[in-house]
């Protein structure tokens, strides 16, 4: 299935936007007082974990639009397990650029910190979400077992944005998604501006592996359902075969 030049142009700007990010936050960007270079995390684990939040709520929303009786059509169930398969890639990273800038900061990679802990949660549910969509069963029995799941697994979303204001953690509060700081955030000049476009550049990349993924999905549940013809024009041969039938 080949790509189309928008396509090809989203990857394109992807790329730049990625190129332009790598150098705002290695060579423009200053060091930070307290955290010198460590710092520069920032503008890779931040718009990780905002990649996050849109690739699990894209998963959320296929999946109602696919319970939703009067949307209900295969695409919102191959589309969110797409996303979400992204969206366990992109966790994934943010744990793990998360440990390391914690090892700098904390002195530790890891400690059973709310906002930590409920990503990781995260992580693992969806994770199950995915070992789901691998069970077998009717077409439509399964996809409504899978959103069901998907938006179960949600519930950890918003317990994940708001573990730092419910507990006290040694997380720092949201420096620019936080409701309360999103018009005076906690960081200011090339530092808040390469971070918007970290999250920019993240976001071109996430459209990008979207687009791809979804249309692969699609060729697989082709191939899936003339496979599973195939076989059933096979059986009915043989039966054909057996009793004689012309």
């Amino acid at each position: 299935m080949r790509s189309g030049i928008g396509t090809r142009l989203l990857g394109t700007a992807a790329v730049a936007s990625l190129a332009l990010l790598a150098v705002m936050a290695l060579v423009i960007t200053p060091q930070d007082v307290n955290q010198l270079d460590a710092v520069r995390f920032l503008y890779i684990h931040v718009p990780l974990a905002t990649l996050m939040y849109v690739a699990f709520g894209v998963t959320a929303v296929a999946s109602v639009l696919y319970l939703w009786p009067r949307y209900r059509a295969r695409k919102w169930d191959l589309l969110a397990g797409a996303s979400a398969e992204i969206g366990v890639v992109v966790t994934g990273l943010v744990l793990v650029t998360g440990s390391i800038w914690g090892r700098t900061t904390w002195g530790v990679y890891w400690t059973w910190d709310a906002r930590l802990t409920t990503t990781a949660v995260l992580f693992v549910l969806f994770l199950g979400y995915l070992a789901l969509r691998r069970v077998g069963g009717d077409i439509d029995a399964r996809a409504k077992r899978n959103a069901i799941a998907a938006l179960a697994a949600a519930i950890d979303m918003p317990i994940v944005h708001k573990s730092v204001e419910w507990w006290r953690t040694l997380h720092q509060k949201s420096s620019i998604l936080d409701e309360e700081t999103f018009m005076h955030p906690h960081i200011h000049g090339s530092m808040y501006w390469t971070v918007l476009l970290g999250i920019g550049a993240f976001l071109l990349l996430f459209s990008w592996l979207l687009v791809n993924r979804y249309r692969l999905a699609k060729l697989e549940d082709r191939l899936e359902d003339e496979g599973l013809e195939r076989a059933i024009a096979e059986r009915r041969a043989e039966a054909d075969a057996l009793t004689g039938a012309p």
